[in-house]
């Protein structure tokens, strides 16, 4: 579960300073040249291109691999966690064996063991430690595998890919986890809104930049804003060493006696420029290297293209949703929300045709054409060849009408012609993202129903995704953690609720004021079923005891304003008007709030009544 590694010497804000590290495997040179340093405190993101090295570099830090060169120097006695990407936990794991087994390599006393665990697990927000971890969700699991670092009190993480397969509110639990966390961390991320809510310095490793990294403290907008500079600078020194070199060709062109009586230090001055605009010239070659994606549309002028009425559905006996109202038309692009299980894939596939309601009806314009992505990329086959995948038959694919040869199809999704026999259970998550996307690329759509498409992909992918998104012209379901990606792609939101309840929202704001009442709801539902403290030492007041008659009636009237609120805030006209809308949210988050703390209140005075 989690890698460390001890150390040796650097200064007192210095964790550990990497030189010149080179990493190659037969087929492939991941990085050579890279420096990186790690200090006390600091927010490190570490982001670039897939297959740039970054998970490699973060284990090589770790311990977990060694460089082929440079050198690491660490920070006497440092202790480094690796916590990787995939949370892995034994079948039978329970939240405090998995911590307690973490430690029994620490040289703790058996007898601190579960004492340490559960100290670490608490502060985690866990609360039932022998509850079986196959039945925790994808937040949870991480952050058990947060617990299992964090015990062994490292002075940095070092997490690799954490936001992967986590829903939005477990990327927000995590985003405040990492900023309200005193010791140094590094995190590999492609999650934009993570890297500006959560890092203090950023490191992109690419081929674009000398050394292969580029680094700017502050967060991801400081960050883009400071290589764009740099990038800028860059093409304009190629454009100057350009004229350089053709006045150094002119000059070595002249007569054999002319360069017998040039200065020799000239001569290798000219050298070196040569060199340096082909380095150069490389260098800003590299960021155009992107995915190419255009999903093709049928163009249909149907306004009408899927409609659900009164649709309800439950699986494995747990009501998901019902009463969902849903209209998709051309333009439309709605976001998905909910905590993982609430039910967005098993909407995604009742839109699909896969799964049918238990009850309301779904209407499909005719001959509709739906493309889905699935986030468990169920329809590629491990055992088929990059170039099976990508091309079925023969050596050509059919694309908007013309033929594209496989090869020059590989290409637009980064592929080179070498790799076309490697088998798909070989390529990492990003290819295969890729590859999927270029399947699903083929298909007319006239609604495209995206589960989780962002996993894996980098950063420039994710952008040409978006732009692709952006331009298609039919109606869109979106389901992702990517705030990012919600924020600039959605033009509407439907969240579930995990209560069996469909809403629609206007923005992601709108959507966690809302979840703030459910957690209101929920607190109320709880309160009746508390285990009652012992009986109180003191008789109540008089005014407590006239408090407590009075509360019922009290949280009645506080409940009839959050209902006044909610049918407020449910009012298609506030979306229009944002000051409105504004205080609106503000007014119902904090009615909640105050039905919260008066149900608070209320078992309170029932504890001093009954003891009384």
């Amino acid at each position: 579960m989690a890698g460390h590694a001890e150390g040796t010497l650097s200064s007192m804000s210095t964790l550990l300073t990497a030189r010149d590290l080179t990493k190659s495997y037969p087929s492939n040179e991941l990085f050579d040249g890279v420096s990186i340093a790690i200090n006390e405190g600091e927010r490190l993101g570490l982001i670039g291109p897939n297959g740039a090295g970054k998970s490699t570099l973060l284990r090589i830090l770790a311990g977990l691999e060694t460089p082929d060169e440079g050198e690491i120097i660490r920070r006497r006695g440092l202790r480094l966690i690796y916590i990787e990407q995939d949370d892995v936990f034994a079948d039978d794991a329970t939240p405090l064996s998995a911590v307690t087994a973490e430690l029994e390599d620490d040289g703790v006393a058996r007898v601190d063991l579960r004492t340490r665990a559960s100290i670490t697990l608490s502060r985690l927000g866990f609360v039932d430690f022998e509850r079986p971890v196959s039945t925790l969700s994808g937040g949870w699991r991480k952050r058990l595998s947060l617990a299992c670092g964090l015990a062994h009190e490292p002075d940095a993480l070092l997490l690799d890919e954490p936001t992967n397969h986590l829903d939005l509110e477990g990327v927000q639990w995590l985003e405040d986890f990492v900023r309200q966390t005193p010791m140094a961390m590094v995190f590999v991320t492609h999650d934009r809104t993570f890297l500006e809510n959560a890092a203090n310095r950023i490191v992109e490793m690419s081929a674009a930049f000398p050394g292969g990294v580029f680094e700017a403290r502050g967060n991801y907008t400081a960050f883009v804003r400071r290589k764009e500079a740099f990038l800028d600078a860059q093409a304009a020194a190629q454009a100057a060493l350009a004229n350089k070199v053709r006045r150094d060709t002119a000059w070595l062109r002249q007569g054999i006696q002319g360069r017998q009586t040039r200065n020799k230090t000239q001569v290798e001055a000219s050298t070196e420029r040569r060199a340096e605009l082909k380095a150069t010239k490389d260098r800003n070659a590299a960021p155009t290297r992107a995915t190419t994606i255009d999903f093709q549309a049928t163009e249909r002028k149907t306004k009408k293209l899927l409609a659900l009425h009164n649709v309800a559905k439950s699986m494995g006996g747990k009501r998901l949703f019902d009463s969902v109202e849903l209209t998709l038309s051309p333009g439309q692009r709605i976001g998905l929300l909910g905590v993982n299980g609430a039910g967005k894939t098993t909407l995604l596939r009742l839109m699909a045709g896969d799964l049918t309601p238990d009850a309301g009806t779904i209407k499909r314009a005719a001959d509709l054409r739906i493309v889905t992505f699935s986030q468990h990329r169920s329809t590629l086959v491990a055992s088929q060849t990059l170039q099976e995948a990508l091309c079925p038959i023969g050596d050509t694919v059919d694309y908007r009408g013309q033929p594209v040869h496989v090869t020059g199809w590989a290409k637009r999704f980064l592929f080179e012609a070498d790799q076309l026999a490697t088998y798909v259970g070989n390529l990492s998550g990003g290819e295969q993202a890729r590859v999927l996307i270029a399947t699903l690329m083929l298909e007319p759509a006239d609604v495209l129903l995206l589960d989780e498409p962002t996993n894996d992909l980098d950063i420039p992918s994710l952008e040409v995704l978006e732009n692709a998104l952006l331009e298609f012209p039919g109606a869109i379901v979106l389901v992702t953690h990517d705030r990012f990606m919600l924020r600039r792609i959605a033009t509407e939101y439907l969240g579930l609720d995990d209560a069996g309840n469909a809403k629609s929202c206007t923005s992601l704001e709108q959507w966690n004021t809302l979840q703030a009442g459910v957690a209101a709801t929920r607190v109320k539902a709880s309160t009746p079923k508390r285990v009652k403290s012992p009986p109180a030492q003191r008789r109540p007041t008089y005014k407590e005891q006239r408090e407590y008659e009075a509360m019922e009636e009290t949280i009645l009237a506080a409940e009839a304003e959050v209902e006044r609120l909610e049918s407020e805030v449910a009012d298609p006209s506030l979306a229009s008007d944002h000051q409105r809308a504004s205080a609106t949210y503000t007014a119902l988050s904090e009615a909640q709030e105050r039905v919260r703390i008066l149900y608070e209140r209320w078992a309170e005075l029932e504890t001093l009544h009954e003891g009384g």
